[in-house]
């Protein structure tokens, strides 16, 4: 009898350990199939950057918002790094920290420097980290970026100076005034402008570069005023002089009597629209430019888009006057 009762506990307790054995190598199973797929979740998740030296400004904010967007509809995660002010150093010391830190890509707001190209040429390079510019570019063979995502420039400076055209006359004096840094953006718009009034013979151009002090700024538009006091428009190829050229017209005279125009990309410039002190902003793209360029360096890293264009991809851009925006 004990012995019946014993073999059949002894059935039950094997019968229990296979179960159990059983259930454990399912579970071993179902875990080892699960791995690879929460590696390549991991792995399909890249890890971009957006720098710019010009953070918390309008133009920039919708370019990083839109930026987040188009990143997560593409399985990747996006920051927003950069400067204020157009601290330089501590815009080229961000993009260092992007490459240390081994980014899948840089999305970055060109900066026509040596130090800029030689971080991005060689440094960034080097790790094999792809570099895209937003909004502002340096050429493919000085910054060996893969492409550009922004307005063209020569367009732009062909826009403004059609407008001034038709609002001015066919005669007159013009001053364009510009950063003494000759970036690559502002040569381009500059050349733009150029194009199109070598064909007014009767239109003086005169063209003044100055730092971005507003001292400076100011200084040099009352100096242009003194030496062509029958100047009849203005046209800054570089949005933050903006401001102080207008600030230094106002001084001097009423703003009526001049044509003014401007770009986009500097958080003052739709205020002095608004209020009548400018008569054209170029107006820019910069949600297509924040989608556009996480698009493509996603594109690049899945291998779907090899080489990218190295011209680059232009964005809309049309000129605003003050009844756009009332």
């Amino acid at each position: 009898m004990h012995k019946r009762i014993s073999l059949a506990l002894g059935s039950v307790c094997i019968i229990l350990l296979c179960f159990t054995i059983a259930t454990v190598v399912r579970m071993v199973q179902s875990d080892q199939q699960q791995l690879p797929q929460s590696a390549a979740k991991k792995t399909s998740q890249y890890r971009l950057v957006l720098i710019t030296h010009d953070l918390s400004t309008p133009f920039w904010d919708k370019i990083g918002e839109s930026a987040k967007k188009e990143a997560l509809q593409q399985g990747a995660t996006l920051e927003v790094w950069g400067s204020y002010g157009e601290d330089q150093n501590d815009f080229l010391k961000q993009i260092e920290i992007a490459i240390d830190s081994r980014m899948d890509g840089i999305i970055v707001q060109g900066l026509d420097t040596e130090a800029f190209k030689e971080m991005t040429k060689i440094k960034a390079a080097f790790y094999g980290i792809p570099i895209i510019t937003v909004a502002s570019d340096v050429p493919m063979n000085d910054s060996m970026r893969k492409t550009y995502i922004g307005s063209d420039p020569v367009m732009a400076g062909r826009t403004i100076a059609r407008q001034m055209v038709k609002d001015m006359g066919e005669r007159g004096t013009a001053i364009l005034i510009g950063n003494d840094r000759h970036e690559y953006d502002q040569r381009q718009r500059v050349k733009g402008v150029m194009e199109v009034l070598q064909n007014y013979p009767d239109i003086q151009i005169e063209y003044i570069q100055t730092s971005n002090q507003k001292e400076k700024v100011m200084a040099a538009t009352q100096d242009v005023l003194n030496r062509f006091p029958d100047v009849n428009a203005f046209i800054s190829v570089d949005a933050n002089l903006t401001s102080a050229m207008v600030q230094e017209i106002e001084r001097r005279s009423q703003i009526a009597p001049y044509y003014i125009y401007s770009f986009d990309d500097h958080p003052d410039i739709i205020s002095l629209l608004r209020k009548g002190k400018l008569d054209g902003v170029i107006e820019q793209s910069p949600e297509t430019m924040g989608k556009m360029s996480v698009e493509m360096m996603t594109q690049w890293l899945k291998g779907e888009e090899i080489p990218l264009n190295t011209k680059g991809f232009f964005t809309s851009i049309r000129i605003i006057q003050p009844a756009d925006v009332q």
